[in-house]
């Protein structure tokens, strides 16, 4: 047994063994992808400097930061490592971008933009500084994003063996789109990133690109090759893991993007255990697309279970759970149609809350109940804030379930044509959205409610077309579905009934036994 401690020897053996524990728990940079990006830094500084890039790639930014200012740590003026961490402040997709701690990462280079472009000692280098300089400047952020983009695209013109640069020149193409879906854009960004795929097959950028490029219903089928390697690409990213997702519920692929979010959730959730993080850090967006696709699958007990466990975190105090949870449990009751108390949120702080408890109400013939639920949801709306919901345009969406309440109200009523014509100017409303990947942001698909209604009138024909344009832009989407068979039964078309029954059946097979609609399906 080893008792001096303090020798030298002892203390080597020791440094090495926590090395070696430190090196095994974190994940290695194969692990997330493979690129080659040579930069002017040392040896010790680069490896550092590529961990971080390849993490940006995958969006895990504040784990690509730690990196990129450890490389700092061990060369203070090496510019690549504080272009790295400045990037780590841009979320081009997620419409989130903080210029001002950009702007004191760089300013940690050096205090003026021509000095800190002095500080880089390559063309490709000081072309990298110039177009995160462009990023940060003055002016509008619309403004400052197609700048950056012109300055990629300079860079990758340059450069065209800079795979690098060509992933960020697509992303930056992106970006331009300011969260809105320009499909000319979209598919500029995605031929420059296949060109990156074909030549690197690991390259984590590139697959993330395609996905997002790809990631609607009529673009999908290109995106599935990205899909099916990404997460085997970088295994140890968190976002990595659920990116597939974006095209398996693009189209329909309910099994897969299952597989997908559950993978992102664990991993994030293990990677908050190891780096001694808050329940803040896991992944809710993943949780919440595990929900809406368990709940497509008909299994209900696997998608109570992921709202409980949102439930859990935003008692944690996180915001980001809160948030997300009010759009779980109303995901929860329109799919389930199942309105037990402890599914529904203690109050309406929420529009999506509201909406939840009118919903319910008038499932359970409580008209007074949906007005006040109604109510509440315009008297948010009209406040804003956190009274008008849609995850990246606050308010449309809120508008759109607005009318779709009033639209069920008038049905129970029995005015029909007023019923009518709210749900379809709520489809008209939610038709002029921007496509969003991933479960609605309209909770209740509005061609959905209207087929729905259209059937209640007794209007099969009408109702089987509002289903249609439904699945056309939710493919596989298991209400829809059903509203179709039976639409298509009563115009008398049976064949088309079959085939929308089988196909429900397919998302079914695995359905928890106690569904309302099951015994139909089978028979």
């Amino acid at each position: 047994m080893i008792r001096n401690v303090g020798s030298p020897l002892v203390r080597t053996l020791l440094g090495l063994a926590a090395s070696a524990v430190a090196a095994a728990a974190r994940p290695q940079s194969g692990e997330l992808g493979r690129i080659e990006f040579p930069t002017s830094g040392s040896p010790a500084a680069q490896e550092h400097f590529l961990r971080g890039t390849l993490l940006l790639h995958s969006f895990e930014y504040s784990d690509a930061a730690e990196e990129f200012r450890k490389a700092q740590a061990l060369e203070p003026d090496f510019a690549m490592a504080f272009w790295g961490e400045a990037m780590t402040h841009n979320h081009p997709l997620w419409m989130e971008q903080d210029r001002d701690a950009a702007r004191k990462c760089l300013a940690r280079l050096a205090p003026t933009r021509e000095a800190r472009i002095a500080k880089a000692p390559t063309e490709s280098e000081r072309m990298y500084l110039r177009a995160v300089e462009a990023l940060y400047g003055d002016g509008e952020k619309p403004a400052r994003d197609r700048a950056y983009a012109e300055e990629m695209r300079r860079l990758h013109e340059r450069f065209p063996e800079d795979l690098d640069a060509a992933a960020l020149y697509a992303l930056a193409l992106l970006g331009t789109c300011e969260g809105k879906r320009d499909v000319a854009v979209y598919m500029k960004a995605a031929a420059v990133a296949e060109g990156v795929f074909a030549a690197n097959p690991r390259h984590p950028g590139a697959a993330h690109y395609l996905i997002h490029c790809y990631d609607d219903p009529v673009h999908a089928p290109l995106g599935m090759r990205a899909a099916r390697v990404y997460a085997k690409i970088a295994p140890a990213a968190v976002h990595a893991l659920h990116m597939p997702s974006h095209i398996f519920v693009a189209s329909g692929l309910w099994r897969e993007a299952v597989a997908s979010n559950e993978a992102s959730w664990k991993a994030s959730v293990e990677r908050a255990e190891r780096r001694k993080l808050s329940s803040g850090e896991h992944s809710f967006h993943a949780l919440s697309w595990l929900e809406y696709s368990a709940l497509q699958l008909g299994r209900w007990r696997d998608a109570r279970r992921t709202l409980a466990l949102m439930a859990e975190d935003a008692k944690a105090g996180s915001a980001h759970a809160s948030e997300s949870l009010s759009a779980m449990r109303a995901a929860w009751i329109v799919e389930t149609r199942r309105c037990s108390a402890d599914a529904l949120p203690e109050s309406a702080r929420e529009p999506l809350d509201a909406f939840a408890r009118g919903w319910c109400a008038l499932s359970s013939g409580d008209r007074a109940a949906a007005e006040k639920a109604l109510a509440e949801m315009r008297s948010q709306e009209k406040d804003g804030g956190s009274g008008s919901y849609d995850p990246h345009r606050k308010g449309t969406a809120a508008s759109v379930l607005e009318k779709e309440l009033e639209a069920r109200l008038a049905l129970s009523a029995g005015d029909g044509a007023r019923a009518e014509a709210l749900a379809r100017d709520a489809a008209s409303e939610e038709d002029a959205m921007t496509f969003e990947s991933g479960p609605p942001a309209v909770i209740k698909p509005a061609h959905e409610l209207a087929g729905e209604i259209l059937l209640a009138l007794d209007r099969p024909a009408d109702a089987r077309r509002e289903f249609e344009t439904s699945l056309s832009r939710a493919p596989g989407r298991s209400l829809s579905l059903l509203g179709l068979a039976r639409a298509a039964s009563k115009t008398g078309d049976a064949s088309a009934a079959d085939d929308a029954y089988a196909r429900l059946a397919g998302n079914w097979k695995e359905a928890d036994e106690d569904l309302a609609e099951l015994r139909e399906v089978r028979r």
